[in-house]
């Protein structure tokens, strides 16, 4: 039995499924409310208000999510679409990441101990998971070197 192969993809299918359900979610005016806090206080994201609605983010933002966890399932049968597909991820969730300090008040002292919202902490385990997609799916070029 291969472990590391099962754990691989075991990964990577659970990363899919996790991003093509937020991203389906991120349709629904619950959830477009839910992350503005989150998008507006970004200095990656926050220009996308300037341009467009709470539900017109959030609805881009899930198809990004839908269209990288499709790509993640690709990567099972095509290097090329898996490597978009973990460059993509990689993005997403340091992206996500980034709110952990930009977000006023998501860091809070319970009795003595600095926590934070757990739901963002997660991604850094999806963000090791883009790495091994993007490490498992690099070109090599004709003359052997990785691309």
């Amino acid at each position: 039995m291969n472990h590391t192969k099962i754990g691989y993809t075991i990964g990577v299918a659970s990363t899919a499924l996790i991003l093509l359900w937020i991203g389906i979610f991120k349709f629904t005016p619950t959830e477009a409310g839910a992350i503005m806090p989150l998008v507006q206080h970004s200095f990656l994201m926050s220009w996308m208000y300037k341009i467009g609605s709470t539900q017109g983010v959030s609805n881009f933002i899930g198809f990004f999510e839908i269209v990288t966890g499709l790509l993640l399932i690709a990567s099972f049968w095509n290097r090329k679409l898996g490597l978009i597909g973990g460059y993509l991820t990689v993005t997403i969730f340091l992206t996500t990441l980034s709110f952990l300090l930009t977000t006023p008040g998501v860091w809070k002292i319970v009795d003595g101990i600095p926590v934070t919202e757990f739901f963002i902490v997660k991604d850094l385990a999806f963000l090791a998971l883009g790495s091994m997609v993007i490490g498992k799916n690099r070109l090599i070029n004709k003359t052997g070197a990785t691309v």
